[in-house]
């Protein structure tokens, strides 16, 4: 597998696979009804995700590509599914407030990560740490409040699921760390589509859609794909403080898309998730400089 060593060339590398992230929201703000049929989004986004990745891995270790399966074990199930839940959930969050909920929903998984650890792998938390979830959980809860409309907090739960749901395959590669990561990626995908048919089989309804909304659930499953292959070969040469900065690209990027009136959604974050989001993102630049004193180094694959 490619790996950046010089950090020149990998925080670009890094910054635009956050970017290509940031395009998921406005890539389903374009959908025709996305609402009506989140079942054949999550089966068309899956399904693309599991052959990319394993073709991915074909082109990178051959044949033998299929042997990771066999070494996925019980945390690789777990954080596959953790994996496609938190797929499941993004849409359903998406499609019922706004992108900049959903968006500083996930933006809060590094604490909802550090607390399973702590709770599951007995990771201690430093006072610091537990400051930076204060930060956080002060965010969020403005966002709570200021979403009072039952459809808006049905789409904040959902986020918040979503996140855990990220949170938990986070962990799952920290409790067994020679778990194939991209593999794991790749039966999460295979999950989303296993589950999205058993639900369309049980709805009685079609798997396809419109030949317009098939091409975007494809493309945003491709934009995951690749964002995850760019950010696993320049992950190893940033620290963990700069990687979590430079993925809020996809944080940043998404809620701007979606307002930039070029694009014709003109969605504009309230008070609430503004106040909100400010410290969420406070809450994380104290986070990140904490990991940078500690010098670790991370990475996907």
């Amino acid at each position: 597998m490619l790996e950046l060593r010089n950090p020149k060339i990998a925080v670009p590398v890094v910054l635009f696979s956050g970017i290509l992230w940031s395009f998921g929201p406005l890539v389903v703000r374009y959908m025709d009804s996305p609402n009506q049929i989140p079942w054949q989004y999550i089966f068309g986004r899956g399904v693309t995700i599991f052959i990319l990745l394993n073709l991915y891995l074909y082109f990178d270790e051959g044949l033998t590509f299929w042997k990771n399966y066999l070494k996925i074990g019980k945390s690789g199930i777990i954080g596959g599914i953790g994996l496609g839940v938190a797929m499941i959930s993004f849409i359903y969050s998406i499609t019922n407030t706004t992108a900049a909920i959903t968006l500083l929903c996930l933006a809060a998984m590094p604490f909802f990560t550090a607390l399973l650890a702590f709770v599951f792998l007995k990771e201690q938390i430093s006072l610091n740490v537990w400051i930076s979830i204060f930060l956080a959980t002060i965010g969020i809860s403005i966002m709570a409040f200021g979403n009072s409309e039952e459809n808006s907090l049905v789409g904040f739960v959902f986020g918040i699921a979503s996140s855990v749901g990220f949170s938990i395959f986070s962990v799952t590669l920290r409790w067994r760390k020679d778990t194939p990561k991209f593999t794991t990626v790749a039966l999460a995908g295979l999950f989303c589509f296993v589950f999205a048919t058993v639900m369309i089989l049980s709805k009685d309804q079609v798997f396809f859609s419109s030949s317009y909304n098939s091409s975007l659930f494809s493309l945003h499953g491709t934009l995951v794909c690749l964002g995850l292959i760019l950010y696993s070969i320049g992950s190893k040469a940033i620290p963990a403080a700069e990687l979590t900065l430079l993925s809020l690209t996809e944080v940043i990027g998404g809620i701007f898309w979606v307002w930039l009136p070029i694009f014709g959604i003109n969605e504009i974050p309230d008070n609430n998730t503004i106040i909100g989001g400010f410290f969420l993102f406070i809450s994380l630049f104290y986070y990140s400089l904490i990991m940078r004193w500690n010098k670790r180094f991370i990475g996907l694959n």
